[in-house]
């Protein structure tokens, strides 16, 4: 008999240049830990980072903007991430590149105005009248198809829910059936159905089905506590920009007509500054009426020497709306001209009186040692062994080359060494690997030097 070997059926997280960022990093005093959450040297950085959280959460921080300015490879993008996840994963993170404004489908300032709104969240907090527990049976009952045809048609679904308290069997309609199918809801399930709008929630497994032989990757919850029908606040969490697609699409009916509207429609359409100066009434009305929060995210803006004149000019408007999220962004640009201009030269590349408006963050080039701790754990996230002798050669490769160059050539260099019967990379892989790549300042030394063999 064949056994064959039963693979897990949890997810394996795919290794991203920044996976390895937790935090900033920080003491119970603000003060930075030299290598905390992933986070390596820039103290001073992350200090700045640990007060612009502190007033963020505060609700200080409104109509302000963040630079993170310094050389490639010193780490803007991390400290950005970092000040994300010490925000939570309730706070809105919408990141983006300078060069992306430039699309050839909707306006330069309807792309910048869309990732505003994509970076501002609203929490409404509705109390709703539910039907919640366990689900201890779920029968669809049929009758003959009244449009004629052999075919039969739902009539009502009837479907029993279990809590602590006691037990309750529902009839309800076909529309809510169909619910049910696409939260794939089955016997066991813990489940809430909204009464008004029929809409189904899927909480997971019930508890009582967890065995520790269990394969499946299934989140287990406890039975539901008091009746099965009751009143209950539901917190939702939405964007801006979910409100605005969402009122911007088309409410057509069911007919051949519309339903071939929708389709012809560009995928990309313009939501007009009308729509949403009404969206922005009857959400400051839920706010005052104390039935939704607002909060504000964190747009990050990547490469802003690459927004001109006109992104720049909008960002001001932008910047100083009642409804705004923290906007940071990174340059690695020194003196260089404003782009949409001619001669107009300004520290990188932003207005004077824009960088006026911004907290300026910066960051300095790692030394040999915090190169090495960086390369420590980046081996560690992706499974790799280096021997001490290899991790101080990448060091000093790192400090003539860059920090960016040595991790790249980490992956590289463990594949030269499994072939070479090695399970740690040592020296001889890394001379080997490196005289097989150039980085970018051996490459433009060719490039003078041998300038007369390529073509200009």
């Amino acid at each position: 008999m064949k056994i064959e070997e039963v693979k897990s059926t949890t997810k394996t997280q795919r290794i991203a240049a920044h996976s390895h960022v937790k935090g900033l990093g920080l003491d119970d005093e603000g003060k930075a830990t030299h290598s905390a959450s992933g986070m390596v040297g820039q103290e001073e950085a992350r200090e700045a980072c640990g007060v612009v959280v502190d007033l963020i959460r505060s609700k200080k921080m409104a109509g302000r903007g963040v630079l993170l300015a310094g050389p490639p490879g010193t780490g803007k993008t991390a400290l950005a991430l970092a000040i994300a996840h010490e925000l939570g994963n309730k706070v809105p993170f919408c990141p983006m590149v300078g060069s992306e404004v430039y699309s050839t489908e909707i306006k330069k300032t309807e792309v910048l105005m869309e990732n505003f709104r994509r970076a501002i969240g609203l929490r409404i907090k509705e109390t709703k009248e539910v039907y919640e527990g366990e689900v201890t049976e779920v029968t669809p009952h049929e009758t003959e198809n009244p449009m004629g045809g052999y075919g039969k048609t739902v009539s009502h679904v009837v479907l029993g829910l279990k809590t602590a308290k006691g037990t309750k069997q529902l009839k309800l309609d076909p529309s809510i059936y169909e619910n049910l199918q696409k939260e794939k809801v089955e016997c066991g399930d813990v489940i809430y159905i909204e009464a008004n709008s029929g809409a189904v929630k899927r909480m997971g497994r019930s508890d009582t089905y967890a065995t520790e032989y269990d394969l499946e990757a299934e989140e287990y919850v406890p039975i539901p506590k008091g009746d099965v029908h009751k009143r209950r606040e539901v917190i939702q969490d939405v964007t801006l920009h979910d409100l605005d697609v969402a009122n911007a699409r088309p409410q057509g009916g069911q007919d051949v007509v519309s339903i071939m509207g929708q389709l012809m429609k560009p995928k990309k359409t313009e939501i007009t500054d009308k729509l949403r100066t009404e969206i922005n009434k009857v959400v400051n009305k839920y706010i005052d009426q104390g039935v939704a929060e607002l909060v504000p995210g964190v747009l990050f803006v990547d490469e802003i020497h690459m927004l001109d004149i006109e992104c720049f000019t909008y960002l001001h408007r932008a910047l100083e709306s009642a409804i705004s999220p923290i906007v940071i962004f990174a340059t690695n640009r020194g003196h260089c001209t404003i782009k949409g201009t001619e001669d107009i030269v300004a520290p990188h590349g932003i207005p004077l009186d824009l960088l006026d408006r911004i907290l300026i963050i910066k960051t300095m080039m790692y030394s040999n040692e915090e190169m090495i701790k960086i390369l420590n754990i980046r081996a560690k996230i992706e499974g790799i062994q280096v021997s001490d002798v290899a991790m101080t050669v990448f060091g000093e490769i790192g400090s003539r080359t860059s920090l960016r160059y040595v991790v790249q050539l980490l992956t590289p260099a463990s594949i030269l060494a499994r072939i070479n019967g090695r399970e740690a990379i040592a020296k001889e892989d890394i001379d080997e690997i490196n005289e097989l790549f150039y980085d970018a300042k051996s490459s433009a030394k060719i490039l003078s030097e041998q300038g007369d063999k390529f073509m200009k």
